[in-house]
């Protein structure tokens, strides 16, 4: 067993049940020219947890966890996209042409994880239509098989596909460890109330915690 310091308590896990989670760190929502900024947005806030991130991945290789990645983006025909997400302030981003290929969708280059984060052989990489992780894809069925209780969640944006995996987790019974500097948003005020609601009213989510918390517990 291992305890992991964190907000509102410290947590006691066991690694051997416990999976690294790190969510839509694509290009696409990263790197100038993809969804993210043709939304006005300013990437460059979400690099900032980037190297946290490198160094949670390295020290969740090193101690054999499993290590699961997810990437947000549709079918080249948009088949599974709703017309309610297709389309935003009257203007439609997702398919078009960008500097990475079409906007969130699946096989072009602005789909992908960023390098510094790229999937090994062996990692599981989800391909998701939602913001939910679980929603219309396979994790809970590999999480069950692995005999997985405890999520350790890195990635982006923490409002919105990180914050949505984490209530669809709960709700499934998994414990969740937030890393705090391995996330990001666009607006620094989400991040702040995002993680507070996270570890509200005892943990009504989760945990929250950092990198080094998280690898000293692994030790």
């Amino acid at each position: 067993m291992a305890s992991i310091k964190a907000e509102p308590f410290d947590l006691d896990f066991d690694p051997k049940t416990t999976a690294l989670v790190i969510i839509d760190m694509q290009r696409d929502f990263v790197l100038p020219g993809g969804f993210g900024e043709k939304l006005g947005n300013d990437t460059s806030l979400l690099l900032a947890a980037v190297e946290p991130t490198q160094r949670v991945l390295a020290k969740a290789r090193a101690a054999g966890l499993l290590v699961i990645h997810t990437r947000e983006g549709h079918r080249p025909d948009l088949s599974d996209c709703p017309p309610a997400k297709l389309t935003r302030g009257g203007q439609t981003f997702i398919g078009t042409t960008g500097p990475m290929g079409r906007i969130l969708v699946r096989g072009e280059p602005g789909h992908d994880i960023i390098h510094q984060l790229y999937p090994v052989a062996g990692e599981p990489v989800i391909d998701k239509p939602g913001k939910g992780s679980f929603h219309a894809t396979d994790l809970h069925q590999i999480l069950l098989d692995r005999g997985i209780r405890t999520l350790v969640v890195c990635g982006v944006t923490l409002e919105v596909c990180v914050h949505t995996t984490v209530r669809e987790a709960n709700d499934r019974g998994y414990e969740c460890v937030v890393l705090a500097d391995c996330v990001a948003s666009y607006f620094p005020e989400f991040q702040r109330i995002g993680l507070e609601m996270i570890k509200a009213q005892g943990g009504i989510f989760g945990w929250v915690s950092d990198a080094d918390r998280f690898i000293a517990a692994i030790g």
